[in-house]
């Protein structure tokens, strides 16, 4: 069991609604740990462990599901011009603004969630005062080239599956869809079983692809939504807050798709966790703990 949320609630957005749930005291004066989760279209479910840290570190931490999915306003008749980067921009600041955390903050983005992440910081917003890029790729065009390796990789039923799904567009075969669970058994999440607050973001995933399905694609590594050419690189060198890079060894975030954040983010580092690949929380959950309290004790 997580903690249970001391706060939840939807701040308004554009006519909509953004769920959120708090896990520990805004008022305490510590500068609170807001978590962005993937997708795009994912759930906040799958990173319920870092709740935990608001026991450990006495810091609000805030979690919340991005508008298309999970608690907040579906909208499942909205079209590629409604799901942009600057849509999800907004209602984080949005969400900052409704909670009163505007002018100080810490930031954590996960796959999806640290590109937001890095697209927020470039913005330089002043209350931000430190940033967390999880298993996250600097540029698209990266994480697709990064990915058909991955491809090349996998087993010769699973490789050739995937490739010959691909070529004619058949991601709902029996087949095709095996074989995307082997790859994500190898790159995306390795724990055994599966915990189930991630079965939960994937059934929510499920129940709901309009936004996944639009900016990223049928799955992770064939990506042909309206992200498929995103890219931060250029901008990197505008963020100037203290910057964590986490990666697994196993990630389909692959060393290549994240370099860019070292190369040109001043002062970046870098952890790699050499037992996990997309969810090194849940993968290897004492070392994350470990190395997220460091974190939080220097940059807070």
């Amino acid at each position: 069991m997580f903690p249970a949320p001391t706060q939840k609630g939807t701040a308004p957005f554009r006519g909509h609604r953004t769920w959120y749930r708090v896990t520990g005291d805004l008022h305490t004066g510590r500068t609170p740990l807001v978590i962005a989760h993937g997708g795009p279209g994912s759930t906040h479910d799958y990173l319920l462990r870092m709740t935990e840290l608001a026991a450990s570190t006495g810091r609000p931490v805030i979690h919340y599901d991005q508008i298309g999915n999970g608690g907040s306003t579906r909208l499942p008749d909205r079209g590629a011009d409604f799901w942009t980067v600057d849509l999800f921009l907004d209602e984080l600041d949005n969400l900052l603004a409704h909670l009163g955390i505007a002018d100080d903050y810490l930031l954590f983005g996960q796959s999806w969630g640290g590109m937001l992440g890095a697209e927020h910081a470039v913005r330089r917003p002043a209350g931000l005062r430190g940033l967390v890029i999880a298993n996250s790729p600097a540029s698209m065009p990266l994480w697709r080239a990064a990915c058909e390796g991955l491809k090349d990789a996998m087993p010769p039923v699973h490789r050739d599956t995937l490739r010959r799904h691909e070529a004619t567009e058949d991601f709902d075969h029996p087949d095709y869809q095996r074989s995307v669970y082997a790859f994500y058994q190898r790159h995306v999440c390795r724990a055994n079983p599966l915990p189930r607050e991630v079965a939960a973001t994937l059934l929510e995933l499920q129940s709901d692809p309009t936004v996944y399905g639009t900016m990223n694609g049928p799955n992770d590594f064939h990506v042909i939504g309206t992200l498929k050419d995103w890219t931060v690189i250029d901008r990197l060198p505008a963020v100037a807050v203290p910057t964590l890079i986490i990666s697994g060894a196993y990630d389909e975030a692959t060393p290549a798709t994240i370099q860019p954040f070292l190369d040109h983010i001043p002062g970046a580092r870098w952890e790699l966790f050499e037992q996990s690949s997309h969810m090194p929380h849940v993968e290897e959950p004492e070392r994350f703990d470990t190395v997220m309290k460091a974190w939080l004790a220097e940059v807070g």
